[in-house]
């Protein structure tokens, strides 16, 4: 699994917002072998870090021959972004294509405790 890289916030201190699309993921179903392709979307207000898009694009296609449902790799991604960046909210979409006639669309939502 390839590292998320991070760079430093150069706005610590200001709520905004960043917004990433990927719209070539894919991965591959466990149970049928098939490959499953969709769209990840990420948004997020960093605190500190932010996430360095070259790495990220490496990270999200090295699922591209993994066996792992859609539940499950975008709980996973969402996981490895805040543990990589630490940001004040982040929010995962997989919006993955339709397949036997479903199409299923998953949202992981992540808060930072207030402290």
């Amino acid at each position: 699994m390839n590292s998320i890289e991070t760079f430093d916030n150069a706005y610590p201190g200001r709520r905004y917002t960043i917004r990433i699309q990927c719209p070539e993921f894919t991965s591959v179903c466990p149970k049928t072998g098939n490959p499953d392709f969709g769209t990840i979307r990420i948004e997020y207000i960093p605190d500190q870090k932010c996430i360095e898009l070259k790495a990220l694009k490496y990270y999200l296609f090295s699922y591209r021959n993994q066996g792992i449902f859609y539940e499950m790799v975008t709980n996973k991604i969402c996981d490895d972004l805040v543990a990589a960046c630490q940001p004040l909210s982040m929010k995962v979409e997989g919006d993955f294509n339709a397949r036997g006639g479903i199409t299923t669309v998953i949202t992981v939502e992540y808060e930072k405790p207030q402290s």
